[in-house]
């Protein structure tokens, strides 16, 4: 299936562009998922069948007006107008965008850092640095790799303690921005996607943390599509706000259910808020015994504390998914055992949201249940929207995932235990 970008003068304007997701190939006949954006905005996606002889085109632009007919408002105004969307992130002047520090973690993976890197560089945020951390190294290519951007502003640390989070923790040490921004070593980030994450902080001073959106930049294998359908990546193209003082009706299970808020590959944090709730749990994410739910345990601590967060589709990057079923079968257990091992820590770190969780308790399995429910395939390969859940999930998977959930707790406290004594790397040494 090709993956591209198709850009329409308005849903009954014509095409000013189509091409590729970045670095991929020319896109040809056959199924093609396209993101839609009218004018520049993301506005959905859609997929269209191209035939020998059609112009590709005008087929997808054919198919982005019949599916997203009714559901895309075209007014800047009227975007800027929805209800918790706050101001445009366009209206915000590049000079009042705050500083920010962009925290690439890594390990082994010189080659996706390098293409992840490029993408970082050509930012239009006036004021920005980048940091990488390598986790764990046992080579030294990261190293050599960020030696050859050095030049270009790129810094380099080292982190030896495995995890995502005490990586993570380890960038939010060495920063300079006001704004801490976070992506993963197997994304390309759109041109203004680090611009669209600081906007909403500069445009409202309650926001501790912005997620933004994730697109797969390849569907070339049957696991790629299957993840993109079920890996919760892609939470919608309309802006939302959570607010702990006013918990959004639609979210029965608020604040508990992080993943709903966005994902790790694609979050910023204002610094001070983030540091204030002490960072990222070091027991939690990829690399330690928990798996996962490092990003997850961080929106719920941000939430918690009585900061807002948002999410706005503006601020997109295309994420490299894992292609082979082996991938797909690690991050399904993975995944459900991130979601009950961050949960695990939320309790551990504040005892106090015990009564609140236990309130929830009922609900919450039977969520957990509903999303990872095997389904049989049906006529629709990758979901419009996430949550829709009538997609295909098969029962091996359902399995891995629902194991994944039983183990997240003993994951998250032998990952406590090898961490204990291990403070904060901002933290002064007594």
């Amino acid at each position: 299936m090709g993956v591209g970008e198709l850009d329409l003068d308005g849903l009954d304007g014509g095409v000013l562009s189509l091409t590729p997701a970045p670095g991929g190939p020319p896109l040809g006949q056959g199924e093609v998922y396209v993101l839609v954006r009218l004018r520049g905005r993301p506005v959905g996606t859609v997929i269209g069948r191209v035939r020998a002889g059609e112009d590709a085109a005008e087929v997808l632009a054919a198919a982005a007006r019949k599916q997203l007919a009714g559901h895309v408002p075209e007014d800047r105004a009227v975007w800027d107008a929805i209800p918790g969307a706050g101001p445009g992130s366009r209206s915000v002047a590049p000079a009042r965008l705050p500083r920010a520090t962009v925290v690439v973690a890594t390990r082994e993976r010189a080659a996706q850092l390098g293409r992840a890197l490029d993408s970082l560089l050509v930012q239009d945020h006036p004021d920005h640095e980048i940091v990488v951390v390598d986790n764990n190294p046992v080579t030294a290519q990261t190293r050599e790799l960020v030696e050859g951007y050095a030049a270009r502003g790129v810094r380099y640390v080292r982190e030896p303690v495995p995890g995502l989070a005490a990586a993570h923790n380890r960038g939010v040490a060495v920063a300079g921005g006001t704004i801490l921004a976070f992506t993963d070593d197997d994304v390309v980030a759109d041109r203004r996607w680090l611009s669209a994450l600081a906007a909403p902080f500069a445009a409202d001073p309650g926001l501790g943390c912005v997620t933004g959106l994730i697109l797969p930049a390849r569907l070339r294998t049957p696991a790629q599509i299957l993840l993109e359908s079920h890996g919760g990546f892609t939470k919608g193209f309309a802006p939302r706000r959570f607010d702990p003082a006013r918990p959004p009706a639609d979210e029965p299970l608020f604040p508990f259910t992080a993943g709903r808020f966005g994902s790790g590959a694609n979050m910023a944090f204002r610094a001070d808020a983030l540091r204030a709730v002490g960072g990222f749990d070091p027991a939690t994410g990829t690399g330690t015994p928990a798996r996962g739910g490092d990003d997850l345990y961080a929106f719920a601590r941000i939430v918690v504390a009585g900061h807002r967060l948002g999410y706005t589709p503006e601020a997109l990057v295309w994420h490299h998914h894992r292609e082979t079923w082996q991938d797909l079968e690690n991050q399904a257990y993975g995944y459900g055992a991130g979601l009950t091992a961050y949960l695990t820590a939320l309790l551990v770190r504040r005892p106090a949201l015990l009564p609140a969780l236990l309130g929830r308790l009922p609900r919450g399995a039977a969520h957990a249940l509903t999303i990872t429910a095997h389904r049989e395939a049906g006529e629709q390969s990758v979901p419009g929207e996430h949550g829709a859940q009538d997609y295909p999930w098969p029962r091996g998977l359902s399995r891995l995932e629902r194991r994944g959930m039983l183990y997240g707790p003993l994951g998250y406290l032998r990952a406590r235990y090898r961490v204990r004594g291990l403070r904060r790397p901002w933290e002064p040494t007594r």
